[in-house]
């Protein structure tokens, strides 16, 4: 059965997400305050390699907005530079959901391996 959802901008997508992010196995989780430290994240996760996990990464960091974001974008800009250095496939899927009251989560998957397991 496909259910309908409409996005943020009120377009219909035909498409949905059936299990929250927090269902998704954790190879590795990391805890970041600023993004200062993102780089030095974003360059583990790339050493590790994201194809060849069984699981994904979990990044736990602060619910201050403006701090949040700047981790998110810092993260993701520095993954994707040093994937296409390391000329690994760039196909991560993310998603940042709630974590606790004091921190969100952002979890991150190659695409391969989602489809893996099927999720």
């Amino acid at each position: 059965m496909q259910v309908e959802q409409v996005d943020f901008i009120w377009q219909h997508q035909e498409k949905c997400m059936e299990f929250h992010p927090s269902q998704i196995p954790i190879s590795k989780t990391f805890e970041i305050d600023d993004e200062i430290k993102a780089p030095e994240i974003a360059s583990e996760m790339v050493s590790l390699g994201f194809s060849s996990q069984k699981g994904g990464f979990r990044v736990i960091m602060t619910k201050e907005k403006n701090t949040a974001k700047k981790i998110g974008f810092t993260l993701i800009n520095e993954l994707n530079l040093g994937l296409r250095k390391a000329k690994q496939e760039r196909d991560v899927r993310y998603w940042i959901y709630s974590y606790d009251k004091d921190h969100f989560a952002m979890v991150l998957i190659s695409s391969k391996v989602l489809d893996k397991l099927g999720l």
